[in-house]
């Protein structure tokens, strides 16, 4: 049986607050109070605007109980019913407009309880208005409820005072059993999530980000409910206990719960028809559309949730898109894009700069007899059209999976690879370096894209987009020991010959020699994939050269860019490898951000001895580290440098660095040609052709490769490169 609780009617709208948690000396509006910034001075009614309202329809449980502006027109209030305390800002006879939405200031055909009210607001038709504060010129029409109660928490995990602590929103990312849940709160980056998720064997960092969390958000009950100045709402259904910023635009919600929705005039928030929203913090300059389901989730900046998608205990980071398909228990980090209806992705961490295809369906447990499973993709993953991928999976960064079922879990170690399954051969087959041998275009101009769809306000943390980064580098570079290692196995079982070196050694000479028999000779991998089948390398040779010249090409690009003085480059450049011989360090991708693995050890041990001592100072320290990335970056490429040319600092002399920059420029030239060549295929090739009558017909439909503008700005960018290199050759040769 339902439990109706019965009170006077001239009780409605007050006792918010529970008695036992005001504090002593302040009544129920303390928090209100201080929630509600207005110079405005509040007066009584007039007895003449009394009977303009009671004459308008309107009726109040006691007129005493509202305060108006001094610039309150009565006529501009009709057919209302106020309850409890309220205050209203000043009504002047206008008419607001947004988006083809014409209305009259004013409060019309609408029940209110306990509210704070802006200047020259539009309310019309709010079925409950309840423990509200509105912005000035904000529209509110035609809602069937918008309320708060006193123990809100808008989205956050928290726990107010006298609450129960199973009450706690948890979000159970990369994971569906729950072992890697956090708390959401307003604010949250993808590396806070990720470390938060990632170090659960260290019970005391994990209590130090619970306190980070609670320590943030004020615990007292009473909080109202919030809408930002010009913020616009309209025809929706729920929406309770939403703090929400100026400027957002809603339209046809069905329900929005729990939530805090970010939104500023520089970065305005909409949601559209059908959408509900439960339990989570929305990022500024987001757009939600057309039957989303989100519950308890964060968002980042300039993220897009479209056509029904369904996001689940999941981060979504910034500039990511996610529509038609459902996310589950998962952490994205930026630059996601999930566009297809049938797409489904579930416990698993993808590190940026993704693209899911349609039919994907990443993160199946049918493998498993529990829901623990997890698979880890790092940055620039691609899934191909109905790909089927299994828990426990891994994957190096820029992994390109071709269509197919993936029956067994995958551990794939080597970047810019493809992988395929050889349905003929019953193998599974691994190409390192496709994208540079058949793709370079995809590969640069998504590096190029997320930059230009990078869209946050604020970038004092410094997202990484370039395919050569440090993290990719260390890839590259274990993937050059892996293919040594295969290629010394392939060696030594091909010639029967014992040899008392290792294999990597025996490897690294045939590679170096680029022997013949590579090429005609099955190469195989092992530990990859979890069945009996062979994993077959494809296309070894070219993968290991190429993985070599864009190491070098990374390096040396690096110290051109770092340099201040072409006249000293040669003995800055040898100072710099002194100082980083033996120095190559480990890095990883905290969110999105490329963080020294030393680095990020130092921030875990300052968090856990009291020296960063929250959120905000966890943040200050990713900002520190953005400042600190070129010269780490640097560092790293100079350290990577004496690795891959196996030379000491001393040796880099004159005559070694201009063959190291005339290299880089061949490879800065061929890296041009291999993007143009990538995207030429598409206009030579027959059955694209074959749709078009004439070349003028598809010259105006895909326009010509000539004028393609992605190739032309990097061709700008090469002559840029090739114009520093030969300024630097021509200070060296005359010293």
């Amino acid at each position: 049986m339902n439990s109706i609780n019965k009170q006077p009617l001239s009780s409605l709208g007050f006792g918010f607050i529970d008695p036992a948690f005001i504090p002593k000396g302040k009544d129920e509006y303390y928090l209100r109070n201080r929630q509600h910034r207005t110079k405005t001075r509040y007066r009584k009614l007039t007895a003449k605007e009394i009977q303009v309202l009671v004459r308008n329809d309107n009726s109040a449980d006691d007129w005493n109980n509202l305060e108006v502006s001094p610039l309150f027109e009565p006529k501009l209030v009709k057919r209302c019913s106020f309850f409890g305390k309220i205050r209203i800002g000043k009504l002047e006879p206008f008419f607001h407009e947004f988006n083809n939405l014409r209305m009259p200031v004013g409060i019309y055909n609408s029940t209110i309880i306990s509210c704070d009210i802006g200047d020259n607001v539009v309310i019309d038709q709010i079925s409950f208005m309840s423990h509200i504060i509105t912005g000035n010129d904000v529209m509110l029409v035609n809602i069937k409820e918008l309320s708060s109660t006193d123990h809100a928490k808008f989205g956050n995990g928290v726990v107010k005072i006298g609450e129960d602590p199973s009450v706690r929103i948890w979000m159970e990312l990369a994971n569906e059993n729950g072992g890697r849940k956090v708390l959401p709160f307003n604010g949250m980056l993808a590396a806070d999530a990720w470390i938060w998720s990632k170090y659960r064997d260290d019970k005391k960092l994990l209590d130090k980000f619970q306190e980070f969390t609670d320590d943030k958000f004020d615990r007292k009950r009473g909080y109202y409910g919030k809408i930002g100045d010009r913020t616009v709402i309209k025809n929706c259904d729920i929406i309770k206990d939403a703090w929400i910023g100026s400027d957002a635009y809603i339209k046809g919600a069905n329900k929005l719960k729990n939530i805090t929705i970010l939104s500023s005039p520089e970065a305005s928030t909409q949601i559209g028809e059908g959408c509900e929203l439960v339990n989570g913090i929305v990022g500024y300059g987001n757009r939600i559309f057309y039957g989303v389901k989100a519950v308890r989730f964060v968002m980042g900046t300039n993220a897009q949730l479209k056509y029904g998608a369904r996001l689940i205990n999941s981060y979504l980071g910034d500039n990511s898109t996610i529509s038609c398909c459902e996310v589950l228990n998962s952490l994205i980090f930026p630059g996601h894009e999930q566009h297809h209806n049938n797409s489904f992705l579930c416990a698993a961490t993808i590190q940026g700069q993704s693209n899911m295809a349609a039919g994907a369906t990443l993160g199946s447990n049918h493998n498993s007899r529990a829901a623990d499973g997890e698979l880890v993709a790092g940055r620039g993953f691609w899934p191909g059209l109905c790909v089927s991928i299994k828990h426990n999976s891994t994957f190096a960064s820029y992994t390109l999976l071709a269509k197919g079922d993936f029956q067994y879990e995958l551990n794939v170690p080597i970047p810019f690879s493809l992988v395929s399954n050889s349905l003929d051969n019953k193998e599974l087959h691994i190409m390192p370096g496709y994208w540079f041998s058949y793709n370079l275009y995809a590969l640069a101009r998504n590096s190029e894209k997320f930059v230009d769809r990078d869209k946050r306000l604020d970038k004092t943390i410094y997202l990484e987009y370039d395919f050569l980064a440090p993290d990719t580098i260390n890839e590259l570079l274990q993937g050059l020991s892996i293919l040594e290692s295969s290629v010394g196995r392939a060696f030594q079982s091909k010639t029967k010959k014992a040899t008392a070196k290792n294999d990597m050694v025996v490897g690294r000479k045939e590679l170096l020699a680029a022997a013949k028999w590579i090429e005609n000779t099955p190469i195989y991998l092992e530990n990859i994939e979890n069945s009996k089948r062979p994993v077959k390398l494809l296309k070894v040779q070219a993968a290991y050269d190429n993985f070599r010249k864009l190491v070098r090409y990374y390096c040396i690009k690096e110290l051109i860019g770092s340099t201040r003085s072409y006249n000293n480059f040669l003995k800055s450049s040898q100072a710099l490898l002194q100082k980083n011989k033996g120095k190559r360090e480990d890095w990883i991708n905290v969110g999105g951000q490329l963080v020294r693995k030393k680095a990020l050890e130092q921030l875990k041990s300052g968090i856990k001895n009291g020296k960063i001592r929250s959120w905000d100072e966890v943040h200050e320290w990713y900002q520190q580290q953005s400042k600190k990335y070129k010269l780490d970056k640097l560092n790293h490429a100079a350290a990577v440098l004496l690795e891959i040319t196996r030379i000491e600092p001393d040796q880099f002399n004159k005559k070694r660095l201009l063959s190291l920059l005339e290299e880089a420029k061949e490879i800065e030239n061929w890296i041009a040609r291999q993007i143009t060549h990538s995207r030429q295929k598409d206009y030579l090739n027959p059955f694209r052709k074959m749709l078009y009558e004439t070349e003028a017909e598809m010259k105006e439909v895909i326009g010509t490769l000539e004028e393609n503008p992605f190739i032309q700005k990097q061709n700008e960018k090469r002559q840029k490169f090739t114009n520093q290199i030969e300024m630097i050759k021509g200070h060296l040769l005359k010293a």
